[in-house]
């Protein structure tokens, strides 16, 4: 059996092409490293170098296999610095949960920032509600996602990493396009696009609450669960809706935002994950979402 040791004595006295110098050159003694020579000639069953009291030749076959040892060598010099990478969390997967509304801008920025900053480390998407993510992260089908609202769930852990006002989307031209800022007071009894509290309940119990202190109640004409069938329905003017403010991403024509009047309401993600992963890159890709949100990679208001 070949051994890598004695691929290396073999290179070594093959580049010096004197045994003194090579043995020099791996900090060992002669004896020893003529003997790893001759060890892997015979595993061989051939000569690879000649060998006189004046010089050292390598054969035809030594200088062949010089060129395949140092790729041997170089390779598994490799595979051993891939091998510390996965182990100290440098290389390896990440799988990622992820909501729709969050991919309209910061995961976009996030896994670009990603391919910088852990380029060894690949990130696999999983497009998610929050519901659906903790279940996915209790049972280890997740490492880390990016969830609408915490849940009670030993042994999951939060980071709040964006903060984003909620707009009131409203079609080109309409009577409500006219103010600057709309209240809920503008929205009262007015034709209004929901979240379904089914598809998109984070969203659909934040605004019903917001109207339910304020006092007033839209007329809420459809439910539905995406926020570009939402802006679909108000560019068709059926109605205004209030949409997280990276709904602007979409680019719909026909509709404009204004800020909403008179309360204060945002939209949190938190990073999750769980304390007892032991995934060696979820360290390093979580210090990589804190230098991320530091940057202000995004424009992400923490």
């Amino acid at each position: 059996m070949i051994e890598l040791n004695q691929l290396r004595c073999f290179v070594a006295v093959a580049e010096e092409l004197h045994f003194g110098r090579a043995a020099k050159r791996l900090f060992m003694t002669q004896p020893p490293l003529s003997r790893q020579i001759q060890l892997l000639e015979h595993a061989l069953g051939i000569a690879l170098l000649e060998r006189s009291s004046r010089q050292v030749r390598l054969t035809a076959a030594g200088e062949r296999f010089l060129r395949d040892a140092r790729h041997i060598l170089e390779f598994s010099a490799r595979a051993e610095q891939a091998a510390q990478r996965v182990a100290h969390g440098g290389a390896g997967r990440i799988t990622l949960g992820f909501t729709a509304v969050s991919a309209y801008r910061m995961i976009p920025a996030l896994l670009a920032h990603a391919a910088h900053a852990l380029p060894d480390v690949d990130v696999e998407l999983r497009e998610m509600v929050s519901t659906v993510q903790i279940d996915a992260l209790a049972s280890r089908m997740l490492d880390a996602g990016f969830v609408r609202q915490r849940a009670a769930r030993h042994p999951l852990e939060y980071r709040l990493v964006q903060r984003e006002p909620m707009l009131v989307a409203v079609a080109q031209g309409t009577p409500l396009a006219a103010y600057e800022r709309i209240g809920p007071d503008e929205l009262d009894r007015q034709p209004f696009i929901a979240y379904s509290p089914n598809e998109g309940k984070y969203f659909h119990d934040m605004i019903s609450g917001m109207f339910a202190s304020a006092g007033r109640l839209p007329n809420y004409l459809h439910y539905v669960g995406q926020t570009h069938t939402i802006l679909g329905l108000v560019r068709a003017g059926l109605g205004a809706a209030l949409v997280p403010a990276s709904a602007r991403e979409l680019h719909v024509d026909g509709v404009v935002f204004r800020p909403l009047a008179g309360v204060d309401v945002a939209a949190e993600l938190y990073l999750a994950w769980r304390a007892d992963n032991d995934n060696p890159a979820l360290p390093l890709f979580n210090a990589m979402v804190g230098q991320f949100l530091t940057e202000g990679a995004d424009g992400v208001v923490v």
